[in-house]
């Protein structure tokens, strides 16, 4: 259990205007160990004195008042913690709002304790690794790789190499959609940048899988993807 508890954020909030959910996954959360603050609306969350001073939030797509969709665009622009949102749909539609607003990963209704819970765990734990990494990421053109800070050399493929290359001339600076599709051979509309995030998800799950280090590429809501360590080109 223990080993588990170091995967969950230290405080929590958590916006639900469903009382009984609320209660239960704050119940669950709290015995792991958590701080958890409820919050029945998006409003009640925005006029604390600790709106952005959670470790990780937990937010229902169906508030009322402000929406939950632009209560998780509102805290990425100011926070890079963990959202995770709990929707009713899992439609492509929504499920697309909900990422581009800024979310990292969506859980559908009905949804149990443990599924949220792996869920919350799987973005803290992300955030934890990524935060570790500073060491250097390196490009090598002539070969197309990628190597990671632990030695793990990866050969990309052609969007990849596409994705990577664009981000190692931008020296952290985001790089936005638009231009990565164009790179990419792609006129920006709604479908790319669903094809897009698709490229990117797939890109994380390699590096991931092969080296066990988190890709440190960080989506910056509707505006691109920055890369947040040292990546030298050479």
């Amino acid at each position: 259990m223990r080993q588990n508890q170091r995967m969950y954020p230290r405080t929590l909030a958590i916006a639900e205007d469903d009382l009984t959910f609320a209660t239960l996954l704050g119940e669950f959360f709290r015995q792991q160990g958590v701080d958890v603050t409820l919050f029945n609306s998006a409003d009640d969350l925005l006029v604390s004195e600790t709106a952005y001073g959670y470790d990780f939030y937990l937010i229902d797509l169906d508030l009322p008042g402000v929406s939950g969709l632009d209560l998780v665009r509102l805290l990425r622009r100011r926070l890079q913690t963990g959202i995770v949102v709990v929707t009713g749909s899992s439609s492509p539609e929504v499920v697309d709002a909900v990422l581009d607003a800024g979310a990292d990963m969506y859980v559908v209704k009905p949804a149990t304790n443990e599924e949220v819970s792996i869920a919350v765990q799987a973005i803290a734990g992300r955030n934890a690794r990524m935060a570790r990494v500073t060491s250097t990421w390196r490009l090598h053109a002539r070969a197309r790789t990628l190597t990671t800070p632990g030695g793990i050399s990866l050969t990309l493929g052609d969007n990849d190499w596409t994705v990577m290359n664009a981000l190692g001339e931008s020296s952290h600076q985001t790089v936005s959609h638009a231009e990565l599709c164009r790179l990419l051979g792609r006129e920006a509309s709604d479908e790319a940048a669903n094809w897009l995030h698709a490229t990117i998800y797939r890109l994380r799950r390699r590096v991931e899988a092969a080296s066990s280090e988190p890709l440190p590429l960080q989506s910056q809501s509707r505006v691109g993807y920055t890369f947040r360590a040292p990546l030298v080109r050479s």
